[in-house]
């Protein structure tokens, strides 16, 4: 091997070794990120750094003419190894920004089983020189067999980038550059690899895509966060406006007006009700964080028993919520059964039912409101509507779905941090 080409690869394992270990100690330091986030690049940048360094070693045993450590058959397979496992684990990542199941997914099980292929023609090169050899004075040799070693990582890479381009839709923008960015640097790499004997250069490629894809995420959520505390300080200065509104209170007042002819046992229970409303109203506006979900629930019973005390039979609620162990931000369930009954109630479609239901995810938990109703409406754009809205921005884990027949199903998903 020349002398250049030594050179230049242990410059190149040089500096991808120390951006690396930089990368981990951000990710042990950073407490900024969401949980899944750090987990995710704390074991994606552990492989890299493995990678690196199994590279490197084979580059010192190059120079010496001597193996280092480890024979170089070993280091290096060891470094292909694990730069073969970041692609699963960069399309597990693809797979959960998109909101997809991982054991349903065939795209992952493609790229999983080409990955099994490419250990195992890996595990060749240990025994047998048809893939590449090392030389009795640590000389690198390609083998006849060398470029089906490539297959199965190039048909990966190939398969991930189609994949992020289907959902493209589903990512931010930043995201679908980050993914492309990790996508194209690595093929580079390969390209000029292949076009200059003996040079290790994709080691270096892939290390900067991969803090390319942090840096995008970390900003990414960092500006997220930052448009959440301008949205909820907003909020809170029209969030009267939105929850409280007059002919809500004027027509709960004259109902309880007749009851009290009518019906004293149940205006005595209404006031009680609405009393409850107007607490909870009052003690979200004052909350700065999070709340339990069992006092968000109370402020839905309370909202809703006064509606049915205005409508009767006209409306039926149903709650099955056997979790609520965790933590919401205020005013996220009330405004959307307050959305479900003004928008639901028909009187010809017939008596209105609301199901508010709760169950623990594997990644935190999962409130879902269904209605009979005539749909939801997007282009609507009063009070409530708004409300779901703010609901969204705030949480970006929010689905509404409308059914072919009617109704309206809202999914709030929670996680474990909010």
């Amino acid at each position: 091997m020349s002398n250049w080409i030594e050179i230049a690869n242990f410059s190149v394992d040089t500096a991808a070794l120390m951006l690396m270990s930089i990368g981990v100690l951000s990710v042990v330091m950073n407490r900024s990120m969401d949980r899944w986030s750090r987990r995710f690049f704390g074991v994606m940048f552990t492989a890299l750094l493995l990678y690196n360094s199994s590279d490197f070693l084979a580059v010192l045993s190059e120079m010496r003419g001597t193996p280092f450590l480890l024979p170089p058959t070993i280091t290096l397979f060891f470094a292909s190894l694990f730069s073969g496992s970041l692609v699963p684990q960069l399309t597990v990542n693809l797979l959960h920004c998109t909101g997809e199941n991982l054991r349903k997914s065939r795209v992952l099980r493609l790229i999983c089983a080409l990955f099994a292929v490419y250990a195992v023609l890996l595990g060749t090169t240990l025994f047998t020189g048809f893939i590449y050899y090392y030389t009795p004075d640590c000389v690198y040799h390609r083998g006849p067999w060398y470029p089906l070693l490539l297959a199965p990582p190039i048909l990966s890479m190939v398969t991930l980038f189609i994949a992020v381009l289907r959902r493209r839709g589903r990512l931010s923008r930043r995201q679908f550059s980050a993914f492309l960015i990790y996508i194209v640097l690595p093929l580079v790499g390969m390209l000029i690899q292949l076009l200059f004997y003996g040079l290790y250069t994709i080691v270096f490629f892939t290390t900067v895509a991969a803090l390319f894809l942090y840096v995008f995420v970390l900003t990414d959520q960092v500006e997220r966060t930052v448009r959440q505390e301008k949205m909820i300080a907003h909020q809170r200065s029209s969030i009267l406006v939105l929850q409280m509104r007059p002919h809500f209170i004027y027509n709960t007042l004259l109902s309880i007006y007749y009851l009290c002819k009518q019906d004293p046992e149940k205006a005595q229970q209404v006031v009680l009700d609405f009393s409850s409303y107007l607490r909870q109203n009052f003690t979200a506006i004052a909350k700065e964080d999070s709340i339990l979900f069992s006092e968000e629930l109370e402020h839905a019973r309370a909202y809703l028993a006064v509606e049915k005390a205005r409508y009767e039979k006209k409306l039926s609620v149903t709650f099955d919520t056997p979790h609520t162990r965790f933590r919401i931000p205020p005013l996220t369930l009330q405004p959307v059964v307050e959305n479900a009954v003004k928008h639901g109630l028909d009187p010809s479609l017939g008596p209105l039912e609301i199901t508010v239901r709760t169950r623990k995810t594997d990644t935190g938990s999962e409130i879902t409101v269904t209605d009979n109703g005539p749909g939801y409406t997007p282009a609507d754009d009063d009070e409530p509507h708004i409300a779901l809205t703010n609901i969204r921005e705030r949480l970006e884990l929010m689905t509404i779905r409308s059914g072919d027949a009617g109704g309206t199903t809202v999914t709030i998903t929670v996680p474990d941090k909010v």
